[in-house]
């Protein structure tokens, strides 16, 4: 599309420009005016699926813009022919501005989910707060949950969000079903973690498949998945004082 674009542009440079009678009247200031340039953002949105002109930002280096699909985030050129998939640093300050632009997605698809679609651990007066991806048969996210009193203790509220890792109609994502469908959902899921069987609960819908799909959005690479209030993202499980030691300000 670019290249025709060049070859109709140069063709039109060479050929010889017509005769204008001199009877013409001169154009006035509003014809002669240039028109405004288009937005570069609404050409850029026809290149990439499920995509508005508003999805896509100045980048931090001058000419590119910035492009985010949940916590995938990519730079394009203006006319939408290159894109960098990759960190950006900026060395005279911050180390990692890629890093912080995952950040703010991830809160951006975070703060859309009300609480009532969590299970929630620990009381909203605590201290600090963490979102955390589960899978109920993953081994490291039962150890987690296994010291759930200790993270409260520590002043840490825990709110979580399924994501059976084998995907739908899976045994895993059944007991997610069942645990959402029990009329005490944390007792329900402390037994599930157990190993113990709650059997199989229904009621008219869940938060199952879009936990799922939110945790592809943010990037979910296994489970446990922390996610802190700023926005970073904690692969694997932490010990109740290391992830303090995360949550704290170095001080």
């Amino acid at each position: 599309m670019k290249s025709s674009l060049l070859l109709t542009l140069s063709v039109a440079l060479l050929l010889p420009l017509p005769v204008v009678a001199q009877t013409k009247p001169a154009p006035t200031a509003a014809q002669a005016r240039p028109a405004a340039p288009a937005d570069p953002r609404a050409e850029l949105a026809t290149r990439l699926p499920v995509s508005k002109p508003e999805d896509f930002r100045p980048a931090p280096i001058p000419g590119l813009y910035e492009y985010a699909r949940g916590a995938d985030v990519l730079y394009i050129s203006p006319d939408g022919r290159f894109a960098i998939a990759g960190d950006l640093y900026d060395l005279a300050d911050e180390p990692t501005l890629t890093d912080r632009r995952r950040r703010e997605a991830r809160l951006e698809l975070l703060n859309k989910v009300p609480e009532s679609q969590m299970v929630i651990f620990g009381p909203r007066s605590a201290k600090h707060t963490v979102t955390v991806f589960t899978d109920v048969d993953c081994g490291y996210c039962r150890k987690l949950h296994a010291e759930i009193a200790r993270y409260n203790q520590l002043g840490i509220r825990v709110r979580y969000l399924f994501y059976p890792r084998e995907g739908p109609n899976t045994e895993s994502w059944n007991k997610a079903v069942a645990v959402w469908c029990s009329p005490n959902r944390n007792e329900a899921l402390t037994r599930v973690k157990r190993g113990e069987n709650i059997g199989s609960p229904k009621c008219a819908s869940n938060p199952v498949a879009k936990d799922f799909e939110l945790g592809q959005d943010v990037g979910l690479r296994g489970t446990p998945a922390i996610i802190t209030a700023s926005g970073e993202m904690l692969p694997g499980y932490l010990p109740p004082d290391m992830l303090l030691k995360r949550l704290e300000p170095a001080g």
